[in-house]
């Protein structure tokens, strides 16, 4: 039996206070004609957040709490359709309410999982031989505003080797939805997709719930056997939503004025990442913008301590420095023999090519060697490191050595001698 209330104690901003009784966190209501979840309770004193904002409520509206928490539709029905944070259809296709799930829910107890050990190919040299994606790995992706994180998304997310792609967007410029939408459909992807958007005039409320709709519906696909790619953008949004009501709510700040249960709330989404035996998994991809590159911000600080590295996205690259992938020696052993040489071999000449670009910059004379690694850093930085590269592992590798080869010496290159007789080009007599 729905309990209706009458009285509103207070409107402030999209919070309104109602005494009421057997009330739960997170439970729905509707206020008036307004759809409402509960965020506090102190007593008898229960909060409420309004999804479309409290503007034209009134201290006389009904107030009817629903007896249940948020619930997305879940089914192969919504493959290819977009959704707003309140789980309503944003494509004009039909509403769905069949098979509701909760969302939300706790993640999955660790004796129940499996320790990763797929690689999620890419086509990206950057991510696939130097810091490869594993299954039900939680990683975010570390930019600044103006990065083409949103563009690396969507690619990943044409690309990548899994069954399905769930995309969480939060805060979305209508430009960013356009082109996700409109990129995805062209290149096919769009057929495996499902999309929960909350766009930068949607209300806050909305953006919170969007990593939880996203979740709670991977999660199941999950469970019936599908590898799922959830793709998060941007999480400093979603933290910056929930720092947004928790000033309104008068809870005391923490950190920059984000709330004291910030780390909670970002580990219970992000560990939601898993492995099932015997069924699917979730990996977790997740933009984090950092305000003036600071990665000492409450929010990428807090991020790192959760996750199992993280992409540095700089200058429109992937930077190998910073860039890191934990779980990438699970992997990599087993996709093709040169891969970990091969990978620690690049990375550390090209440590001694930024050296060499210092010398340079500040008047050093160049030897033969640091013109070697000057040509070598070009090639590397423009037939691997850009974006725009889109080739398979294996031709990556063979790339790779190509490079290497058109540089330098065997023998510079520090790479065993079995390994550079059975890869090293053959020059054409």
């Amino acid at each position: 039996m729905q309990k209706v209330y009458t009285k509103i104690e207070s409107i402030v901003g999209n919070v309104i206070t109602v005494r009421a009784q057997g009330v739960r966190y997170n439970d729905l209501a509707m206020v008036g004609k307004s759809l409402a979840n509960v965020i506090k309770l102190d007593g008898e004193l229960v909060s409420l957040q309004v999804f479309a904002g409290a503007q034209g409520i009134s201290t006389t509206d009904e107030v009817r709490f629903l007896g249940y928490p948020m619930k997305v539709s879940y089914s192969e029905n919504l493959l290819g359709r977009v959704f707003n944070g309140s789980g309503k259809p944003m494509d004009n296709g039909p509403e769905l309410d069949e098979n509701l799930i909760e969302i939300g829910g706790p993640s999955v107890n660790p004796a129940k999982r499996i320790i990763p050990r797929n690689m999620i190919r890419t086509g990206i040299p950057m991510i696939d031989v130097f810091n490869t994606l594993v299954e039900s790995q939680k990683l975010p992706i570390f930019s600044v505003s103006g990065e083409p994180y949103n563009q690396l998304l969507a690619r990943i997310a044409m690309q990548a080797e899994v069954d399905l792609i769930v995309l969480g967007g939060m805060g979305l410029k209508y430009d960013d939805y356009l082109y996700f939408k409109d990129t995805l459909k062209e290149s096919g992807a769009m057929d495996r997709t499902i999309m929960f958007i909350h766009t930068a005039s949607d209300p806050t409320v909305e953006c919170t719930m969007i990593p939880d709709l996203a979740l709670a519906v991977a999660e199941r696909f999950a469970l019936d056997g599908k590898k799922v790619l959830v793709l998060l953008t941007d999480m400093t949004n979603f933290c910056d939503a929930l720092k947004e009501m928790a000033i309104t709510m008068e809870q005391v700040p923490s950190n920059r004025g984000y709330p004291g249960d910030l780390y909670s709330s970002l580990a219970s989404r992000y560990e939601k990442a898993v492995d099932f035996e015997g069924a699917g998994s979730v990996t977790i991809l997740g933009v984090t913008t950092m305000p003036g590159d600071d990665v000492t911000h409450p929010v990428p600080d807090n991020t790192g301590y959760i996750t199992e590295g993280q992409y540095y996205l700089k200058g429109g690259r992937i930077e190998p420095f910073g860039s890191l992938s934990r779980l990438k020696q699970q992997v990599n052993k087993d996709t093709r023999e040169d891969h970990r040489a091969l990978m620690d071999g690049m990375i550390k000449l090209y440590a001694a090519y930024k050296e060499s670009v210092e010398k340079k910059s500040m008047g050093f004379m160049m030897s033969e060697w640091d013109n070697k690694l000057l040509d070598y850093g070009k090639l590397f930085e423009a037939r691997l490191m850009d974006l725009s590269v889109n080739i398979p592992l294996e031709d990556a590798l063979d790339e790779g050595w190509e490079i290497l080869a058109s540089c330098f010496e065997p023998n510079e290159t520090g790479l065993k001698s079995d390994l550079i007789v059975k890869f090293w080009p053959r020059t054409e007599e």
